[in-house]
C-alpha cells in the first residue's frame, strides 16, 4: 500500500483495523504467558488490555515518544466523528482508543512492525503496572 493511500486513509478504517491487530497481540501474548488457561478466563484478562480505559492509559502514556507522523494519525483517529456512541464508558478514554487503534493499523498497513510490537509491548506494561 501508498504511503499516500495510507495518510489519506479513513482514520476509523485504520481503527477497524487496529482493533483487531492489536487484540491479536493480546492475545498471543497471554497464550504464551500462561498456555493452560481455558478460553473463557483468556478472553476475560485481554479485555483487560483492549478495552477503552487501557488504550486510553496507553496512548496518554506514550503520546510524547510518537513521532509527528504517529501523533497526526493519532489525533485523525481521536478526532474522527463516529456513527456509534460508547455504552457505559468515557467518551473522552473511547476517542483516545480510536485514536489508538487507527495507530496501530497504521503502523501494521505501513509494515512498521518494529515499531509497532514496541508501542504493544510498551502497552502491555503500562497496562500490567496499573493492575
Amino acid at each position: 500500500m501508498e504511503k499516500s493511500e495510507l495518510i489519506t486513509m479513513s482514520p476509523l478504517v485504520l481503527a477497524y483495523l487496529g482493533d483487531t491487530v492489536y487484540e491479536s497481540y493480546i492475545r498471543e501474548y497471554l497464550i504464551k504467558k500462561n498456555c493452560n488457561n481455558k478460553v473463557n478466563t483468556l478472553h476475560k484478562q485481554a479485555i483487560k488490555y483492549v478495552n477503552a480505559n487501557a488504550q486510553s492509559k496507553v496512548i496518554h502514556t506514550i503520546e510524547n515518544d510518537l513521532t509527528e507522523e504517529e501523533m497526526r494519525i493519532f489525533k485523525r483517529g481521536r478526532n474522527q466523528k463516529s456513527n456509534t456512541a460508547p455504552k457505559n464508558m468515557d467518551i473522552v478514554d473511547y476517542k483516545h482508543a480510536t485514536g489508538f487503534e487507527a495507530l496501530i493499523g497504521y503502523l501494521y498497513l505501513d509494515k512498521q512492525i518494529d515499531r509497532l510490537e514496541e508501542i504493544v509491548r510498551r502497552g502491555i506494561t503500562i497496562i500490567e503496572e496499573d493492575m
